[in-house]
């Protein structure tokens, strides 16, 4: 096994299946693993995964535990998938979207249990997605080169510059999510973190069924054939893009979508006259099948549900939508806890022109943090008292 020592402190090189195999191994009795991964995409549709990092804690020596797993040395990942099985291993990411579906589109489910120190970070007041540099920073008192972010990883061999940079991440993450941990025990607000990580939990969230493509393409139109063409050739492209594992973009782009559908051409020549197509929609076979797709799409007009009835302006409704900003302002700041995480300004302003309104920030510890004092200030309960320390919640006697 091979062992370098660095700048981000020692790590194995794990190139061999003998490897793999003892380091999950030692990595399943330990409480928590960061995770990291190094991927291309930019020619497939499917993520490339180049490298994987992980660490558990440092022994008790101090002695380092980390590793850098080479995919692309052929190796048999299923100790690495049963790793993330183990429900007596929390696994530690950061921004976890993107690593959690290269694994499960490898091993078809989602790692479990997770934890996400972007989220956590929020919670704890670093700011609305903080990025890892600023958490590197300012927890774990270290800076990034990050000169080598978006190199080639599939490259071999990978320089030393590349793997002393691949274990920091996960070298400094532990120490990030050691310290958010400890505050978010010192707060009492672990548990709303993991009412954070439902979303993360969902398979669905990671894979999309060609059917649903059609809703990632931005459009106002609610024309029902418009709509039926766009959904239908968003199919054809996702399914289309996944057998070949290219990039939706390659075969044809979004612009190329909706300026089809809105014209919705019938033959080869029509259809050639659209200056959206790239050279791989311009093949006889690729024509033929968007000519099927646009009639297929004509042909089943895609209406979209009646928009829910937004609630009607009351009179001093939109005063009422500015005092909820400022108090979730000064209940955020109080807190320490990011304004996003806790409510949008679409729920604001439901929650200032609604009689029943459903929004998350009434829910779990939204409720007790910003959503009791809202409906109270909605009922002229309390007011909002400006001051040199800031906005102060002042109780009315009624």
């Amino acid at each position: 096994m091979t062992k370098r020592r660095t700048m981000a402190g020692d790590y194995r090189m794990i190139v061999e299946q003998g490897e793999l195999d003892s380091l999950c191994g030692e990595m399943a009795g330990t409480d928590y693993v960061t995770i990291d991964t190094e991927f291309m995409r930019e020619r497939t549709y499917w993520p490339q995964l180049c490298l994987v990092q992980i660490a558990r804690p440092l022994d008790a020596d101090g002695a380092e535990n980390a590793a850098l797993i080479d995919p692309l040395a052929g190796l048999d990942l299923a100790p690495l998938f049963d790793l993330m099985r183990n429900p007596g291993v929390l696994k530690v990411f950061h921004a976890a979207r993107q690593d959690i579906e290269i694994f499960v589109n490898l091993m078809g489910e989602v790692p479990a249990p997770i934890f996400d120190t972007q989220i956590a970070a929020m919670v704890c007041g670093y700011g609305d997605q903080a990025g890892y540099e600023t958490l590197v920073r300012s927890l774990a008192g270290a800076s990034l080169d990050k000169s080598s972010r978006f190199t080639d990883w599939a490259r071999r061999p990978l320089s030393e510059k590349q793997l002393v940079y691949a274990a920091g991440d996960v070298t400094h993450l532990r120490v990030i999510y050691e310290k958010l941990s400890a505050q978010l025990a010192d707060t009492g607000r672990t548990a709303w973190v993991s009412t954070e990580m439902e979303a993360l939990r969902a398979r669905e969230t990671y894979v999309t069924e060609p059917e649903a493509a059609w809703e990632r393409i931005k459009t106002r139109s609610t024309d029902a054939r418009f709509l039926g063409v766009v959904r239908a050739l968003a199919e054809w492209r996702e399914r289309l893009a996944q057998e070949r594992d290219q990039p939706r973009g390659r075969i044809l782009k979004d612009e190329a979508i909706l300026e089809i559908a809105a014209s919705r051409p019938t033959t080869r020549d029509k259809l050639l006259e659209s200056r959206a197509l790239q050279r791989e929609g311009r093949r006889p076979e690729i024509l033929d099948q968007i000519l099927e797709a646009v009639a297929a799409g004509q042909a089943q007009p895609l209406r979209l549900p009646p928009a829910p009835d937004r609630p009607k302006q009351k009179p001093g409704g939109q005063a009422l939508a500015e005092l909820l900003r400022v108090l979730l302002k000064a209940k955020a700041d109080d807190l320490g806890v990011a304004q996003r995480l806790i409510a949008s300004s679409a729920e604001l302003d439901e929650l200032a022109h609604a009689e029943e309104p459903e929004v998350k920030a009434l829910e779990g510890w939204r409720r007790e943090a910003f959503g009791e004092d809202a409906l109270r200030l909605k009922r002229g309960e309390i007011a909002l008292s400006a001051g040199p320390r800031g906005v102060k919640i002042v109780s009315l006697d009624r």
